[in-house]
């Protein structure tokens, strides 16, 4: 019982303090579950961000559920929805029963333009964070994620075929590459 109150209690904390959806939650998520807890590995939160961006549904609620699964089985991944998804609502909840038509006040407005800068370094900070995780500068993986976001962003290419179209170079092409990239550097230290 005390690691599912745990578990709730840093999802609530990162749903709580989380501005800008789930992309915006990844360094936070980062920070708690691989720094602070320990409960994955910078490779294992890595593989699970793939994973829960490549299923459907709000990525906050993907990652949360993975998290929560991996730490206490089904309870666990209960308790990480709950906390993460609870501030959204409790929010939510107090916003319709406090204020109508908040989003006119000016105050309201000045606020949400001085955090939207803030929410795009949370995004920028956990792709750059990520990308070191994925050892973007190796192997040509550079270039899989180029081509990728160009795929999305150039070509408007779904993301799950993008996703799908990765994964198949990683089963079936990937390991060519690094067996060749490995000969080349042997062959030109001399070995």
């Amino acid at each position: 019982m005390k690691r599912l109150l745990e578990i709730f209690g840093i999802f609530f904390k990162i749903g709580l303090f989380t501005i800008g959806g789930g992309y915006a939650m990844l360094p936070i998520i980062q920070k708690e579950v691989v720094e602070s807890k320990g409960w994955m590995t910078d490779e294992e939160f890595l593989d699970a961000i793939s994973l829960t961006n490549s299923l459907p549904g709000p990525l906050a609620t993907n990652s949360a559920t993975f998290v929560g699964y991996r730490v206490a089985r089904v309870p666990g991944a209960v308790a990480a929805v709950l906390g993460a998804a609870t501030p959204s609502v409790i929010i939510i909840l107090l916003i319709a029963m406090v204020f109508t038509n908040i989003i006119d006040y000016p105050v309201v407005q000045n606020a949400f333009n001085g955090v939207r800068p803030a929410v795009v370094a949370l995004i920028l900070y956990a792709v750059v964070k990520l990308a070191k995780s994925a050892k973007v500068g190796e192997y040509f993986n550079w270039l899989v994620a180029l081509a990728g976001f160009a795929a999305i962003a150039v070509f408007g290419l779904h993301p799950i075929v993008v996703v799908v179209c990765a994964a198949l170079y990683g089963i079936f092409i990937r390991n060519s590459v690094v067996k060749a990239v490995d000969a080349g550097k042997a062959k030109k230290e001399g070995k």
